[in-house]
This record gives C-alpha cells, structure tokens and sequence, in this order.
C-alpha cells in the first residue's frame, strides 16, 4: 500500500462539511481484497481491538487496504477522544487507486492518526509489533497540545452556539469571531476590548493597588523591595504575618502567603525573584481565596479556590497520596483538563517542613496536609463554586475595581472570610486584578455548578441578534465567473458597502488590487474575511480550490452557480466528467444557509439538478423565460430572472421589475449573449441579498467592461478601424459563448489569436480549433509562456488538428510568444476587421496591445 498525497480539507469539501485529511492510496492487487491475505483482520484486532467492522453485515463487496486505513486513523483519533465521525473511502477510475477520507478536530492530530494508522496495517499485514498504548497516548497529548485549551474552548463553543463563525489566527490561543468589519477577537479570555494600558496596570501588582485604593477598594497595604534584607525591613513594617510575589507575576507563579518568620521570608523572596526582578511584600489578609470574573459591568461567576491537599490514611506517604490525587483524569499538567496535577516542588517541601512533614512521611489517618498555601488552580488547588451567594456590595465592588483598571473581562481575587457579608464589613481586600483570567474554575468547578462564562463574554462581544457575519456571495462555473463577480461586486459597491472580492485577477477591497495572480482559491478568501475594512464579500470560486482544501468560509448568502462545461480542466485530481466537474461545483449550493439563496441557470440541465441540494431557496436564470424549468418555478411561486423583449426582469408571482439591456454597457445593447447572462446572474444574485431594484440598475447601469473594470473579459479595443477583442477564453464552452458575439459584429475579415492550455485535455485542446476553424479567416497560433507539463510544440500540434477540417480558415500562422502573435495580428487588420485575441498573461497582454493602440 502506497500513499502518494496527503490534503487537509480546512472547511466544506466534495465529501461533506466536516474538516478532514484526504489521502491518495494505492493498493497492491493483494491488498484490494484483504480476504485474500491469511490471518490479517485476525491479527489486525489484536493489535488495535477497538476497530469497528470492516464489513457491514450483510454486505458482501471486497474490503480493501485503503477501507481498512480509513477505519484505522478514524478509530485511533476516537480511541484517543477526538471527536471525529465521519470517513469514507471511494475508488477512482484507476484500478487500485482509493481517495481515504477522515475527519479531524486538529490537523495535526488528524496526519499523525493517519501516519500510525498506515504503521498498523503494514504491521498487520507482516506481523510485526504495533505499540496501541503509546499511539494513543501520543495522539492524547498532541491533542491536548494543540487544541484550544478550556477557556479559550468554551469562549469558542459559545460562539458556535449562537452562529458565529471564527478562526483560529495561531497555534495559540488567538481567535477571530465573525467576518471582515464585524470581528471580533479574543487571546485567550482576553478581548480586543481590553486594551494594552489596563492589561499593564494588572500586571503591576503595586500601580493596581494604589488605583483600586484611590477608587475606595479595600486592598492589602504593602510595597515592592528590592532585596531580601529590604523585603525584612517591608515586613517590620507591615507587621506579620505577609505575602510575598513578583510584582508582574500571573497564575499564581512565586506567590507565597502567610510567612511570619525571616526564614520562611528569605525562601519567598528567593522563589519570587525568580519569576520577576521586582517583588511585592504586602499585608497577609486571613480568610478563604475566593475569584471573581467580572465582564462588563456584570459579575457572572465567583468561586472559593482552596490550596491543594491530601488527607492521610495512615499508610500511604505522602508522596503516594499526591500521586493518587494526580491519577484523577480530570488532573493534566497544563491547562487542558478542568485541574491541574499538584507539584511536589520547593515550595511543597517547604509547606511541608512547616508541618513537620516530608514528602515520605505517613500521615495519620484523617489528617489535612496542605502543599501549598496559594490556592490557585493552575498549581493544583481546587474551586468550590459560590456565584449564587456573592452579596451585592461586595459584586459591586468586584466590578469596580475591574472597570478602574480598563478590563471588560476580568479575574478579581478576593481574600476574606465570607463572600455573604460587604469586604468593609470583616476586613477583607482585593488582593489581585487580572487580565485574561482562567475560566476553567467556573466552567467545571471541583463542587457545586458550572457557569455559562463563555457565553457571558460572547455576549458582551456581540449583541442578541448579532452574529458577526457579513454578506457572503461565492460564485462557481465553468465561464463567466469573474465578470459575474465584479459586476455583485460593484451593485454592492453602489449600495454603499465596502467590498471584498476575489477573482482569477487578485484580491480586491474596495476596489484596490491588495493581491495579484489567480486568488480564486480558499486562501484568499480567507485572507478577505480577516480584512476589518470589508462590509461585504463576493468570492469566485473554482474548482481547484475547493479539491485542495475545501470551502474558506461554513456557508454563504448566495450561491452562484453560472455554468457547468466541458474543458474546464477535467482529467485533473480524478475528475473526469461534465458530471464528476457538477459535484464539486454543487459544494457551493449544498453550504448555503438556510435562509440564503442559490443562483442556477435554468437552461444548464447539470445546474437545475442542484436545486435539491440547496438548503435556502433558488432563483433560476435563462434568457427563455418559457423554458419548462422557468416557467414551473415561476408558477410554483418563486423567483426566476430573465430576458423579455429588450429588458432583463426579475420576476416572481404577477410582480415584474426590468432593467433595459441598453442600459446594461456590458451586454453592448443586448448583442452579446454570455454577457446577458453574466448580468442576469449578478443581478439574481443581488435581487437574493434584498439589494433594492433601484440600486441594482444603478449598479449594472455603471458597470463598464473595460480594461480596469474587468481585464480579459470581451475588452473592446479601435485599431485603425479594425474592432480588436481580448478575451481570457482559454476552454471550449468559453469559446462557444465568445463566437456568437463575434458573429452578431460586421466584418471584412475575421482574425484569431489563439494558443491552448497545457494542462487540458488533447480532445479540449482541440475541439477550440474546430469551433474557431468555421468562424473565422486566418488562425494565429502561438505558443505560450507556460506549457503546464507539455512538450514544445505538443499544443500547437493540437491546434492544428482541431483545423483539419475548418469550413472558413484559410490562413493559419504559428509563432512562438503570445506579444509577437499579437503584433502578427494587428499588422494585418485593416479598417473594417474584427481580431479576436485570446489571452494568456493578462495584464501583460492587454498593456501590449493598449501600447499598441497608442502608437498606431
């Protein structure tokens, strides 16, 4: 078994909406049936037992290596708690050729699960050893490495809850919510309403006090030192018993608390400096630890944090009791469980001396033995929650101290002896403020109830009916696709968004190319929803992309689907057919949301057919408004666009509203086809995203098919008299649609300029000749920049063949460069003459022949 490729599907795909790895693995002829290999499902369970069936009951087609794989990497992640369900394996037309499909929740974990997966059945099918224990254990801590950890998660899945996208920006704990002018982010609980000044007054411990002081909040009086002696000298001060920690500590980190000798002083000072050159020596507060998590100007949860302990038995050290504690599963050594294992380090000796214990002491039965004095989670404490019994005064006072410091979201530690009474009431204090609190002591408290946290700050990101999304327009086909989206892209422009769009050109805000070279793929969309200046955003969308790497975005506004057609790279990535090319178009259709609208020509059997996999509502488009599929959607009471005498209308029940084909510049008076229909799309398109109808004609009105408007798209250019067309048709369809505009335009002589893809098919390649041949009089053909994978001279030899039997061309020419087949060209129009100029590099080309145009 042979894996040739290895893909991350990072959103919607060709195989469902989950993110998964997609794998291209060729079996041996013995591996296409494993009933055939002696012993190996026996000795594939012994090696991993949890291995679901191979088989379903009942079914009696071949297992293969590859179903086997998928199961395996599957089965592993599950066995490791991920929670991933989804996989498939599908044969390609080559014999022996599978594509392995497998969820994942983490990419890195959904590759290692794979890579082991493949060690497995190798080691099944030659008996070798395969370790399940330290694969799973592995892929655990991958997973608990990379995921998002608890805070970060619960902010994560709150966001999910109410429908609001997000992106994770690093590896890290940086996430984005929503899209373009709408996001929002966060760094862990920390959002990007907390602003850089009040995160640095929180880690200045001493600056926190005096502010929460001159505000009226009871704190601990105390000051910063700079050695040990001065830190004796601050406790003489004072008076014991005082606590000891870095002045920009977090977590808990060289904090030590009720010290009342100058040894025990001098081991804290020691610990602190180690985190901080400043230390902090304060007034030790008695009483319980309790956090307050403030946002907004609401306290949404609070609970008391006590120091980890263990309680003897009389028999087991305690060194063997911490590791009992630790054996708990909810205990990890990060942050990604709810507690965190307890460190048997200094500061626990230390604690532990105070109590006249050692690590191998044996505790008498019943006894509390305590190995820290700090309570925080992060060194192994636990929380009890107690949000339902804060008293008032005291809430008010947690939240004014969080908005003293600038924080909308904020960890307030409290040290006193009740949280039902007012702080001024038993000579409590707020001893700490913090930035990005940890959440993991609300969300799954050691006792009492979990609290709704993350959602509490998603709701002080986002309003009730707010969602974080922007208008999402994606446009798919064979041809047409960049034009349709310029011309929604410039609507939306008129109705006073700012728009981002990408094409095969670039990426475009607001109308500035930020990004150049084909950016219809993923990536750049991607790119587009991260920009804060986009109100709105319009994506073609091809085919590669989505076979690469899936859809950029969970779902969309509109889908448009223009075309479906022969040429448009089959034979490519195991796509095949004209219907193998519909499935993956239809990926768009099938991720509209539910109150969104696909955008389909009704006259494309292939595009009608995806109307089923839509979950929104569909509008039609067809120059007849009485083909079947039109004239039965329109009775049925939807929506449909169309072309009736010298208008396009958007019609549904009795209602009509039209915009003239004159007033439409890019169909040239209604005489070129593909361009009305290019226009009938953006204009269902806009009609779907409730775009008025007076700002719709005002948009399709102010499109001009120029050069800077839509490069390579039917740009009209005068030389010497002679009508010059350059067009980025480089497939049959595209050229299908290109001569009828040709033919409607008087001619002395018709002129082509035409080379041929090298990544197409040789039929593809050909049959643009055939087409081209009838139509018109002399056939440049030239050789392009890139042959894609192509011999010299291979393509033009299919351009010739295409010529065998040509009705009109007479004339044909071969020249090698795309510039000098141009200037062969223009040296030969006379006034009177059309040329048609099929363009590779586009900006190149269309700058050569506008230089062109200025010299003459």
């Amino acid at each position: 078994m042979d894996v040739s490729r290895v893909r991350a599907l990072r959103g919607p795909n060709l195989w469902s909406r989950h993110t998964s790895i997609e794998a291209i693995v060729t079996c041996a002829p013995d591996e296409c049936n494993i009933a055939g290999i002696d012993g190996f499902e026996a000795r594939l369970r012994e090696r991993f037992p949890q291995i679901g069936l191979l088989q379903l009951t009942g079914h009696a087609d071949s297992v293969t290596m590859a179903h086997v794989l998928e199961l395996a990497a599957l089965g592993l992640q599950a066995q490791a708690g991920c929670t991933v369900t989804f996989s498939r394996t599908s044969a390609t037309q080559q014999a022996g050729v599978f594509q392995v499909v497998i969820e994942y929740s983490e990419e890195d974990v959904g590759r290692r699960a794979f890579d082991l997966a493949l060690t497995l059945c190798r080691a099944a099918a030659d008996d070798t050893p395969f370790d399940l224990a330290a694969a799973l254990a592995e892929l655990k801590e991958l997973d608990e490495d990379v995921r998002l950890g608890p805070s970060t998660g619960a902010i994560v899945n709150a966001a999910l809850a109410r429908d609001i996208p997000y992106r994770r920006l690093t590896r890290g704990s940086l996430v984005q919510f929503g899209w373009g002018s709408r996001q929002r982010r966060i760094q862990a609980a920390e959002t990007d309403r907390s602003g850089a000044i009040g995160e640095a007054i929180a880690q200045d411990k001493e600056l926190t006090k005096k502010l929460l002081d001159a505000a009226g909040v009871p704190v601990p009086f105390g000051r910063p030192v700079v050695n040990a002696d001065d830190a004796w000298a601050a406790m003489s001060e004072i008076g014991a018993p005082v606590v000891v920690k870095p002045v920009d500590g977090n977590q808990g980190k060289g904090v030590t608390v009720n010290i009342k000798t100058r040894a025990q002083l001098d081991r804290a000072y020691a610990v602190a400096v180690q985190f901080s050159d400043e230390v902090l020596v304060e007034r030790y507060i008695p009483g319980s630890d309790f956090r307050f998590l403030v946002v907004g100007n609401h306290l949404v949860a609070a609970a008391r944090r006590d120091p980890p302990i263990v309680i003897g038995d009389g028999v087991h050290s305690v060194r063997q009791l911490v590791a009992n504690v630790n054996s708990d599963p909810r205990r990890g050594s990060g942050h990604a469980t709810s507690l965190t294992k307890i460190r048997l380090d200094d500061i626990a000796l230390a604690s532990l001396n105070a109590q006249k214990y050692t690590a191998d002491a044996v505790p008498g039965k019943g006894a509390r033995v305590v190995l820290r004095n700090n309570a925080n989670l992060s060194t192994g404490g636990t929380a009890t929650d107690v949000t339902d019994d804060v008293h008032p005064e005291m809430a008010a006072c947690a939240v004014a101290a969080a908005q003293m410091i600038g924080l909308d979201v904020c960890g307030v530690d409290v040290v006193c002896d009740s949280v039902l009474m007012p702080l001024d009431k038993q000579g409590g204090g707020i001893v700490e403020v913090n930035a990005a609190p940890g959440l993991r002591m609300h969300l799954q408290p050691s006792f009492g109830k979990g609290r709704p946290v993350g959602e509490a700050i998603i709701s002080g990101m986002f309003g009730k009916q707010e969602n974080g999304r922007i208008p999402l327009v994606t446009v798919a086909g064979t041809n047409g696709k960049t034009t349709t989206v310029r011309l929604i892209a410039h609507i939306l422009t008129v109705q006073g968004k700012r728009v981002g769009m990408t094409n095969s050109d670039g990426v475009y805000i607001q109308g500035k190319r930020i990004d150049t070279g084909d950016c219809s793929g993923p990536k750049s969309a991607r790119n587009v929803l991260l920009h804060p200046d986009v109100d709105a955003a319009v994506f073609e969308t091809a085919r590669g992309g989505v076979l690469r790497e899936g859809l950029a975005f969970d779902r969309c506004d509109v889908a448009v689907v223009t075309n479906i057609g022969m040429g448009d790279h089959l034979g490519l990535n195991y796509i095949s057919t004209v219907e193998d090319l519909a499935v993956v178009k239809r990926v768009v259709v099938q991720n509209v949301a539910p109150g969104g609208v696909a955008v389909l020509n009704a006259a494309d059997p292939m595009c009608v057919r995806m109307r089923d996999a839509c979950p929104g509502s569909v509008i039609f488009f067809a120059c007849d408004k009485y083909h079947p599929v039109m004239a039965t959607h329109r009775a049925q009471g939807y929506r449909v666009v169309y072309v009736d005498g010298g208008d396009i209308v958007a019609g549904t029940g009795n209602q009509e509203l039209r915009v003239p084909l004159a007033d439409i510049p890019l169909t040239r008076n209604g005489t070129i086809g593909f361009q009305i229909e290019n226009a009938m799309a953006a204009i269902a398109a806009a009609w779907g995203l409730n775009v008025a109808w007076d700002t719709i004609c005002q948009g399709v009105s102010g499109f001009v098919n120029d050069v800077q408007t839509a490069p390579g798209r039917f740009n009209f250019f005068d030389y010497r008299g002679a009508a010059v067309i350059a067009d980025y048709g480089h497939n049959p369809d595209a050229i299908l649609a290109l001569v009828p505009a040709i033919e409607t335009m008087p001619a002395r002589k018709r002129v082509v300029v035409i080379s041929g893809a090298g990544d197409r098919r040789d039929e593809d390649i050909r049959r643009q000749t055939e087409i081209l041949g009838d139509v018109f009089d002399e056939m440049i053909l030239y050789q392009d920049q890139c042959q894609r994978g192509r011999q010299a001279g291979e393509v033009l030899a299919l351009l010739q063949q295409g010529l065998r039997n040509a009705k009109r061309a007479k004339k044909v020419v071969e020249i090698t460069g795309e510039f000098k087949a141009i200037d062969a060209a223009l040296a030969c129009l006379q006034a009177g003459d059309v040329c048609l100029v099929l363009i590779d590099q586009v900006d190149e080309a269309l700058a050569h022949i506008a230089q062109r145009v200025a010299e003459k």
